[in-house]
């Protein structure tokens, strides 16, 4: 009996995790985190560019200082600060969500060039990880809470795409890539590579993280 129950009640969380409802809410509060986040450092942009010495709330130390990020080249790569496209991009990406959850379905193209816009801004966010990791030598909070929330909308995203056969890939390739997705597979994927970055900061950085 206990075992049914256990059976019908993981099969009950798997179908929910599979549904729209899941996947465009996941994808809808993650953006959410996106848009808050680029909010504040956007508002921290415009501050710093007033006052260059202006310390921020989130400058804690010399290892955690959004400050200290804001300030280098890598913060404005496109002449203007990297968190202005974080607004428009969530913006977007709530929009798509609130619209899905409505009911709306999206055609296949419109799917798949959301992809890959937002694959390249995930590339992009990591890129700014990798230099406040190894470059910078600081790191900003609101800057990870976009990594980390970035990382969730691209995985939602491309966990719709792939059941609803959105991404023209190559037969082999998405039967493999739908097989883990289907088991949740992707979870634990998702779930390891977290940790895993979690991990280097506290590598590279230990303690100096917390003090």
């Amino acid at each position: 009996m206990v075992t049914q129950v256990t059976q019908e009640s993981g099969s009950r969380l798997h179908r929910l995790r599979h549904s729209d409802r899941w996947i465009f809410s996941t994808m809808l509060f993650s953006a959410c985190l996106s848009l808050l986040a680029s909010f504040v450092l956007s508002v921290d942009a415009i501050t710093l560019a007033k006052d260059p010495s202006a310390a921020l709330t989130c400058d804690i130390n010399t290892v955690i200082s959004c400050g200290k990020v804001g300030l280098t080249w890598q913060a404005s790569l496109l002449g203007f600060p990297n968190a202005f496209l974080g607004l428009i991009a969530e913006s977007v990406v709530i929009t798509v969500a609130v619209a899905s959850l409505g009911g709306v379905r999206f055609p296949r193209w419109f799917m798949l060039s959301a992809q890959v816009v937002y694959t390249c801004g995930l590339i992009f966010a990591y890129w700014l990880f990798s230099q406040s990791m190894l470059v910078i030598n600081a790191l900003c909070p609101w800057c990870l809470l976009i990594t980390l929330s970035t990382t969730l909308v691209f995985w939602s995203l491309t966990h719709f795409n792939l059941r609803e056969g959105n991404l023209l890939l190559p037969a082999a390739l998405e039967r493999k890539a739908l097989e883990i997705v289907k088991s949740d597979s992707d979870v634990y994927i998702v779930a390891a590579w977290l940790v895993l970055l979690i991990a280097l900061i506290l590598l590279k950085y230990g303690a100096a993280v917390f003090g």
